[in-house]
């Protein structure tokens, strides 16, 4: 069995759901309750909760408590860390795709 690399496979995770993009937009724009974050989609308030445990698993969202209200804020920190792991991945795949490249025109010359 692969062991799984937590931060990175939650953010992915997290981000792979419209649902849960369509809250982290919400919440780039400010802090917001649970309720009003729920209020526009077509669910249940179970199901957004649901949606949420997912984003803060993937600690892409913190929540806080005042009285009955409870409150979430975006922590864009694993969205940083997911862009460098694809900038990486990207780059890596660009060079050996400009060698493979290489290596058939070479071909082809000959």
């Amino acid at each position: 069995m692969v062991e799984r690399s937590a931060g990175l496979d939650d953010t992915l995770i997290a981000l792979a759901d419209p649902t849960r993009r369509r809250i982290l937009a919400q919440l780039s724009k400010g802090e917001a309750r649970v309720t009003d974050l729920a209020a526009p989609l077509p669910m249940s308030l179970n199901a957004v909760s649901k949606h949420i445990k997912l984003l803060e698993r993937a600690k892409l969202v913190r929540r806080h408590v005042r009285g009955r209200d409870h409150f979430l804020s975006l922590d864009a920190r694993p969205l940083e860390r997911a862009a460098q792991w694809m900038e990486a991945q990207r780059i890596q795949w660009t060079c050996r795709l400009q060698k493979l490249d290489e290596l058939l025109q070479e071909e082809d010359r000959q």
